[in-house]
Parts: C-alpha cells; sequence; structure tokens
C-alpha cells in the first residue's frame, strides 16, 4: 500500500492512513496563532494533530494514497499541507490587525519604544500591540470560535477530499479579500485614538510655536501618553465590538474559502 511493509498488516495501514490525516490539521496547527506559538510545544501540536485525526479517521472514510512515497503521494500530501496552512493563514490575518493598529497608536503616543517579545511569533512587539493580543485571544476563546474553527478543519475533508486539494484562484481570492479586510479594521481601531493624538499634536505645535521658551519634548510627549490612555480606555467598548466582528468574520471567511 504504502510501498513499506512491516509486518502488521491492517494495523500498519491505519497507522499510514492516520499519519496522513495528520498532515492536514498538523499543518493548519502551525499556521494558526493560538496553536502555533513559539510558546507551544511542538509535542504538543503533534498530540492534538493527533488525537483530532482519530476522530477524523472514525467520522469519515479518508484513506491514504496507495503509494504514500510515490510522486502522487508527494503531491497529495503537498496538497493536505496547502489546505492546513490557508485555514491556519486566514486564523493569522485576523489575529494581525490589533498589531497593525498598535503600531499606529504607538507611533502617535510615542510609545514605540517600549518593544516586548510576542509570545505568538516570537519577534519584538510594542507593548500596546500585547494588550490588543491579549484582548482578541480572550474574546476569540470566550466565543468558542477556536471550536467552530476546529469543526471547519473536520469538515474540510469533506469539501477538499484528498485528491482534489488545490484551492483554485477564486479562494485565494477569498484569502487576498479577508487580509484588505483585515486592514480596514486595523484601521478602524486606530482611528478614535490617532484622532485624539493628532489634536493634542496640533495643539502642542501651537502652544510650542507661541511660547518658544517651551520645551517641546517634555510637553508633547506626556501629553501625548495621557491623551492616548485616556482614549484607549473610552474606545474600550468600540475595540471589543470591532474584535468581536473580526472574530467572527474569521470564521466565516473560513467557511467561504470551503464553499467556493
Amino acid at each position: 500500500m504504502i510501498n513499506l511493509d512491516f509486518g502488521f498488516g491492517p494495523l500498519e495501514a491505519e497507522f499510514w492512513r492516520l499519519l496522513f490525516v495528520m498532515t492536514r490539521i498538523g499543518a493548519a496547527l502551525v499556521a494558526a496563532p493560538m496553536f502555533g506559538t513559539v510558546s507551544v510545544p511542538p509535542q504538543l501540536r503533534v498530540i492534538g494533530a493527533g488525537a483530532i485525526a482519530v476522530m477524523i479517521c472514525a467520522w469519515t472514510d479518508v484513506q491514504a494514497p496507495a503509494a504514500l512515497f510515490s510522486l502522487a503521494g508527494m503531491l497529495s500530501v503537498a496538497g493536505e499541507v496547502l489546505v492546513g496552512l490557508t485555514l491556519g493563514f486566514v486564523l493569522q490575518l485576523s489575529f494581525a490587525a490589533p498589531v497593525v493598529a498598535a503600531e499606529v497608536i504607538g507611533g502617535g503616543m510615542g510609545l514605540n519604544m517600549a518593544m516586548a517579545v510576542d509570545p505568538t511569533s516570537g519577534t519584538q512587539s510594542p507593548a500596546l500591540g500585547q494588550y490588543f493580543m491579549v484582548v482578541l485571544t480572550l474574546i476569540f476563546l470566550a466565543l468558542g470560535a477556536h471550536l467552530q474553527w476546529f469543526a471547519l478543519v473536520v469538515d474540510s475533508y469533506r469539501a477538499f477530499p484528498p485528491g482534489h486539494t488545490w484551492l483554485g484562484a477564486e479562494r485565494f481570492a477569498t484569502v487576498a479579500g479577508f487580509a484588505t479586510q483585515m486592514f480596514v479594521t486595523a484601521v478602524t481601531i486606530a482611528l478614535p485614538v490617532s484622532l485624539v493624538l493628532l489634536i493634542v499634536q496640533i495643539v502642542t505645535g501651537v502652544l510650542s510655536r507661541s511660547a518658544p521658551s517651551l520645551n517641546l519634548f517634555s510637553l508633547g510627549l506626556p501629553a501625548g501618553v495621557m491623551a492616548g490612555i485616556a482614549a484607549l480606555v473610552l474606545s474600550a467598548p468600540v475595540l471589543t465590538d470591532l474584535v468581536v466582528r473580526l472574530s467572527a468574520d474569521a470564521i466565516t471567511a473560513t467557511s467561504e474559502i470551503m464553499r467556493k
């Protein structure tokens, strides 16, 4: 069946089937923001992919290619990886919106110098971005969106059975369209605070021209930080509504990829 035979018969066939199913699930978990972070041990991702694969093997009749280590088998595995990475990448785009908004807000407040290691990517990101990321993660989990995403990953075996995993131009366009929507959401999150910071900077500039003896940096930086914090507190309900909508849109975009 797989061009390898260790003499275990049907048990070995089920093992290769399980390993083949784990390919798509593992790729989705690696690309997903919460499950593919550097803080999550690879062993835990393998255990999670194996647990979901056991259920899929029990619920569906997905079969591994007849010759897994042939050219056709490797192409089938590559298709599984493509589908899994796409499903996880859509979720990754939704989690990128608060980080983009934090870059814009932090630049206006002068807080981009306060950098911290982002546990989701392992790179440096603004401290304000960590706050937005925590809010998005909590709301995403509280809404049960992660369970809906797992359900879509399982349902992807019906929409994209092995051997029919080429997504096509329409589905890639859907992913690109959601990326555009992500940037729009990021601008919407940053807009209220950015407007307040713009007003503060204009007032600071007028005061510096009216009284040149004033130190612009000693006056403008504390005023910008205080105004930004006040604007963040006042716009917290707007941030919550946008994050809820962003989580729902991520699940909707994932389901649209499988419907097209």
